[in-house]
């Protein structure tokens, strides 16, 4: 099993910092703010640089160490600016996390939709390309494993709205690639394609913290054998 972070309802709240405790703010804190304060002042104040650098540094920070070390602190100090302007430009980190969200979106979109016409002539040969696919879309996005491991460990309205909307981009995918096949007959397709789904994603997941899963090794070798296991599978759905 992957190893996971140990999320709590302290970091939530950390997240959703009211105002009366950001008020609040330690003498270490402070000086970390009027550090912060000092080398905003060196820049030219350009909002959309501002929120890029931002973003940026919530990017650097959660491929760094995961969810449980993103706060107002640790973001403002990465990214080198006062604290009140995550405020003031984001409503705090959720909004931030909700943005970074928003362009892994994109990307998978754009990722996606270079992959190669589908040429299915059957279902079994559409569910292949669509999961291994999608497989390799994971696999090449560490920052969108930590979202997915994130949304895996915590239930919160933030975490449902970026679940959502990552799975709206593979849905609009879909069927933009489904050819004008009808579904198979006999078998539940829906909840054939979410154990498949749930399969590609915990093994991305896995290999993002060790090089084997239940004794394969996870290299390209690896990866050739599971995506012929996946077909394989597939024979679930009838020709």
């Amino acid at each position: 099993m992957m190893a996971a972070e140990t999320p709590t309802r302290a970091h939530a709240a950390r997240l959703r910092e009211p105002s009366d405790s950001r008020a609040n703010v330690t003498g270490a804190q402070a000086a970390s703010d009027r550090v912060a304060s000092g080398s905003a002042k060196n820049r030219p104040r350009d909002r959309a640089a501002t929120e890029a650098a931002i973003v940026s540094a919530a990017e650097r920070l959660l491929l760094a160490g995961g969810w449980s070390g993103l706060n107002v602190n640790t973001l403002a100090a990465e990214a080198g600016v006062d604290r009140k302007l995550i405020y003031r430009y984001f409503e705090g980190v959720e909004g931030v996390v909700e943005r970074l969200a928003g362009r892994l979106d994109l990307w998978l979109g754009e990722t996606l939709a270079a992959q190669p016409p589908i040429q299915a002539t059957s279902y079994r040969d559409f569910a292949r390309e669509m999961l291994t696919g999608y497989l390799r879309a994971l696999r090449a996005s560490p920052l969108m494993l930590r979202l997915v491991a994130w949304e895996l460990s915590e239930d919160t309205p933030l975490l449902r709205r970026m679940e959502a909307s990552r799975s709206a981009v593979l849905q609009r995918w879909t069927a933009s690639r489904r050819p004008n096949l009808p579904l198979p007959e006999g078998v539940d397709v829906v909840a054939l394609n979410v154990v498949f789904l749930a399969a590609v994603q915990h093994l991305a997941l896995a290999a993002t913290t060790r090089d084997r899963f239940a004794g394969v090794t996870l290299d390209d070798t690896g990866w050739a054998r599971i995506e012929a296991a996946i077909d394989r599978m597939l024979s679930a759905y009838p020709e």
